[in-house]
C-alpha cells in the first residue's frame, strides 16, 4: 500500500488545503508528515526545533515519511523541507510526487510574516523565504512528476489540475 499522491512544496503552496480536497474527493485519508511527527512525539515542530534542533527533526521527519509512504494508501503531504533530507528523495522514488510552486509574493501572503514555522522566523522571513524558495526549488523540481503554480488558483482549481495531471493519459504525455 502506498500513497495515491504526495504532494511536496515550499509552506504556503497549498499542500494541507488542496491535500484535504483531494483526500474528499479520491475517497481516501488525508495525512501529512508534519502532524504525523507531532503525534508521534507528542509536540509540536517549533517545539521539537527549539528543543531538539533541525538535525533532529530530520531524523523524525524522514522515520515519518518512510512509515507513511509504506503505509498510508491515501493523499501524503510533506513538510516543505523534507524533500531536502536525500533519505526522503530516494524514499519518494516511483511514488507520484507533485510539487505545488508558490512565488515569493503569493507565498509570503499565504503564510504570512508573524508566522510560528520555525524556518521563518527571524528579522527578515520575507528574505528568509526568498532563500528558502531558491535552496528548495532545484529540489521540489527533480523529485516531482507534476508542477503545478498555485499562486493565481484557488484550492478547487488546484486540486483539479494535480488530479489531471495524475490522470493516465497526462502521464503518456509525459506531463
Amino acid at each position: 500500500m502506498s500513497p495515491v499522491v504526495v504532494l511536496i512544496g515550499p509552506p504556503g503552496a497549498g499542500k494541507s488545503t488542496v491535500g484535504e480536497l483531494l483526500a474528499e474527493r479520491l475517497g481516501v485519508p488525508f495525512t501529512d508528515s508534519d502532524t504525523i511527527v507531532e503525534a508521534q512525539q507528542g509536540r509540536a515542530i517549533s517545539d521539537i526545533f527549539l528543543s531538539d534542533g533541525e538535525p533532529a527533526f530530520r531524523v523524525m521527519e524522514r522515520e515519518a515519511v518512510a512509515g507513511a509512504l509504506a503505509e498510508h494508501h491515501g493523499v501524503l503531504a510533506l513538510g516543505g523541507g523534507a524533500p531536502m533530507t536525500e533519505g526522503v528523495r530516494a524514499d519518494l522514488e516511483g511514488h507520484p510526487v507533485v510539487f505545488l510552486a508558490v512565488g515569493l509574493a503569493a507565498g509570503v501572503r499565504r503564510v504570512g510574516l508573524s508566522t510560528a514555522r520555525p524556518l521563518l522566523a527571524g528579522v527578515n522571513p520575507r528574505a528568509t523565504f526568498s532563500a528558502l524558495l531558491q535552496e528548495r526549488l532545484p529540489v521540489y523540481r527533480a523529485v516531482a512528476r507534476h508542477e503545478i503554480t498555485t499562486d493565481a488558483l484557488e484550492p478547487e482549481a488546484v486540486a483539479d489540475a494535480v488530479l489531471a495531471a495524475l490522470s493516465p493519459e497526462a502521464d503518456r504525455a509525459g506531463r
